[in-house]
């Protein structure tokens, strides 16, 4: 009968030391301090790319199409982030396009920040074309309100105006008012 000599523990002990230096590169990795609770991480859950949304009124005419390259929903604070967003608003003839590099959506749809190179467009049907320019546009749906305190240029035609001090827009009276301070040059047509 053997006894068990250096031959057969040799292995044993080299796998032990390798587990216990596992366990400890480990836990030298992580740290002693609990890590942060996956639950209340800002990670998105899901996303869709390019993107189409439509909301119809009660008589089925759509109201606006909403495009993005990318929207990702996070369940943390249920908000939606959107990468490119094109809004296309219809009343009355007229189409009024916003576009914006990113937006961000409260978790009920309430409220919207669009960001960077924030860019609204309204066509009348008479053929003029306002455009408004900002960073940063706040927009209340519902209630048909947008502001911002962000400087804002308007241009209609050949005409601009610059508001240092913000803007802001209910699209319900069809009243903006800039906030100064304000500079601009107005061109009128050449009477013939």
């Amino acid at each position: 009968m053997r006894t068990p000599g250096t031959s057969t523990l040799l292995p044993l002990a080299v796998l032990a030391m390798l587990a216990g230096f596992t366990f400890w590169l480990e836990r030298a990795m992580r740290g002693d301090e609990p890590g942060p609770d996956p639950r209340l991480r800002h990670d998105p859950d899901y996303w869709a790319d390019e993107s189409v949304l439509r909301r119809h009124d009660p008589d089925g005419a759509i109201q606006h199409i909403l495009t993005a390259v990318r929207m990702k929903h996070f369940p943390d604070d249920d908000s939606t982030e959107i990468t490119e967003p094109r809004v296309a608003y219809f009343q009355d003839g007229e189409t009024t396009t916003i576009t914006a590099r990113s937006a961000w959506l409260d978790s009920k749809g309430r409220h919207v920040q669009l960001r960077d190179e924030v860019r609204m467009v309204r066509a009348e049907p008479a053929g003029t074309t306002t455009v408004i320019d900002t960073s940063l546009l706040n927009i209340i749906p519902d209630d048909e309100y947008a502001q911002t305190g962000a400087p804002v240029t308007i241009t209609q035609g050949r005409s601009v105006i610059h508001g240092k001090g913000g803007l802001e827009i209910s699209n319900k009276t069809r009243v903006a008012v800039l906030n100064g301070p304000v500079t601009g040059t107005f061109y009128r047509k050449a009477n013939k």
